[in-house]
C-alpha cells in the first residue's frame, strides 16, 4: 500500500534550485559542500531551508509550509539573504534558469550520495548530462481520493507552465532552438516525463509495487514525473517548471498552480468530474511548449480545439481570479500578465544574446535578474 499523508487543502511548499557560479568566469563551480558546511557553522537555523542537490554546483532553497503565496515569498527571500552572506565572501554568484548557458556537463561533479551515484551508474550518459535546474511546487490535498483526478486534470496545464517558465534555450554553449531544452533533457531519465493517468488509487499502488518489485525504483521518490503525488507530504508536486530567474516569477507561477489545484479541489467537492485528455495530446503539448514557448499553439481539450498558449493563459487568469481572491494571491496571479508583457525568461535571454552575441553576458543577465528580484 501507498499511504497518503493528507495535508490541509491548498497549503504550499516550494523548492528552488540555484546554480553556483564562479564570480570571475561565471562558469559553474562545485561549491555546494563548502557552502553547506558554512550553513551548518554560521547559519544552523537555515540547515533545513538551504540544502544540497545531485550536483555540487547546485544549492536548493526549501520553504516551510504556508497557506498563502506571500509566506512563500518571505521564506525564500529570508533563505536567499542568509545564503548571500555566505556566497559573497567566497566570490560565488547565484543564478536560476533551466540550464546554464555555456557550462559543460563533462566538468560537473555528482555529490557523493548513494542515490545520486546509483542514478548516474544506471542511466550513464544521460544521467551525467542532467545539468539542469528546476522549481518544484507542492500543494496540499485534503483527501486521497482527489489526488489522481487533480494530477490528471493538471496535465492540460503542462504547456502553460512550460511556456511561462521556459529559461533554457542554451545548453553547453549551444543555441538549441528550444525555449526549454531542460524539458527535453529531463524526460530522458527512465522514470521522468509526463505521468501515467490512473483512475483509482489502487491502480497507482499497483504501478508503484510493480516498479519496486522489478527493481526499476528502490524508493517512491525515484518516480520523477513532471506532476506526481507526493504521498509522504500529502501533496501534489508540480515539477514542470524550468529554474525561474526571479522571485516575482516564482511567486506568479506558485499562485497559478495553487489556484488551479484549489479550483479542482472545490469542483471535486461539488461532485464534478474533472476534464481529461488523451495522453498523446499531452505529449504533443509538452513538446510544442518546450520548442516554441509563448508562441506554442496548444491542444486545449479532448475535442482537439487549439489556441495560442498566451490566449489560454489570459482566460485562465480571468477564470481563476475569484479563486485567487479566496486564497489571497490576486496580485501574484495577475502579475503573470506583466511578466508576459516584459518577456518570459527564455525571451529575455534570447534578446540579450541577439544584442551581445555573448553567452557570458546572457549568464550575467541571469545573475542580475536574481539579485535585483528580492532586494
Amino acid at each position: 500500500m501507498v499511504d497518503f499523508a493528507r495535508s490541509p487543502r491548498s497549503t504550499l511548499g516550494v523548492e528552488w534550485e540555484l546554480a553556483l557560479l564562479d564570480g570571475e568566469s561565471l562558469d559553474l563551480t562545485p561549491a555546494a559542500e563548502v557552502l553547506l558546511a558554512d550553513v551548518a557553522q554560521c547559519a544552523p537555523e537555515f540547515e533545513k531551508q538551504i540544502v544540497g542537490e545531485m550536483l555540487t554546483n547546485t544549492i536548493e532553497l526549501v520553504t516551510g509550509i504556508h497557506e498563502q503565496v506571500s509566506g512563500i515569498v518571505e521564506d525564500l527571500a529570508s533563505s536567499m539573504a542568509a545564503l548571500r552572506t555566505l556566497t559573497e565572501g567566497r566570490g560565488i554568484e547565484l543564478m536560476s534558469a533551466g540550464t546554464h548557458p555555456f557550462a559543460q556537463w563533462q566538468s560537473q561533479e555528482v555529490r557523493a550520495k548513494d542515490r545520486y551515484l546509483e542514478l548516474v551508474d544506471r542511466t550513464q550518459w544521460w544521467g551525467r548530462n542532467m545539468l539542469i535546474f528546476g522549481v518544484h511546487v507542492h500543494v496540499g490535498i485534503d483527501s486521497r481520493d482527489k489526488v489522481l483526478p487533480i494530477v490528471n486534470a493538471l496535465l492540460a496545464y503542462v504547456p502553460h507552465l512550460q511556456a511561462l517558465s521556459a529559461s533554457s534555450p542554451f545548453w553547453g554553449g549551444t543555441d538549441t532552438g528550444y525555449a526549454s531544452n531542460r524539458a527535453m533533457m529531463f524526460q530522458q531519465l527512465p522514470t521522468a516525463g509526463l505521468p501515467f493517468q490512473f483512475e483509482q488509487w489502487p491502480d497507482y499502488e499497483k504501478y508503484v509495487d510493480d516498479m519496486l518489485t522489478t527493481g526499476i525504483i528502490d524508493n517512491i521518490n525515484e518516480i520523477r514525473w513532471d506532476i506526481r503525488p507526493a504521498p509522504n507530504w500529502g501533496t501534489v508536486e508540480v515539477r514542470v517548471c524550468d529554474g525561474l530567474p526571479t522571485l516575482e516569477e516564482i511567486t506568479a507561477i506558485t499562485a497559478f498552480i495553487q489556484c488551479l489545484v484549489d479550483d479542482f479541489s472545490a469542483r471535486l467537492d461539488a461532485g464534478e468530474s474533472l476534464p481529461t485528455m488523451p495522453d498523446w495530446f499531452h505529449d504533443e503539448n509538452k513538446w510544442r511548449a518546450a520548442r516554441y514557448g509563448m508562441d506554442a499553439i496548444i491542444i486545449e481539450n479532448a475535442e482537439a480545439d487549439e489556441r495560442l498558449v498566451t490566449e489560454c493563459l489570459a482566460d485562465e487568469i480571468t477564470h481563476l481570479t475569484p479563486v485567487a481572491e479566496r486564497l489571497g494571491c490576486v496580485d501574484e496571479l495577475k502579475s503573470i500578465a506583466s511578466i508576459i508583457d516584459r518577456g518570459v525568461p527564455y525571451q529575455r535571454l534570447q534578446k540579450v544574446y541577439r544584442e551581445t552575441e555573448s553567452l557570458t553576458e546572457v549568464t550575467r543577465s541571469l545573475i542580475s535578474d536574481l539579485r535585483t528580484s528580492y532586494t
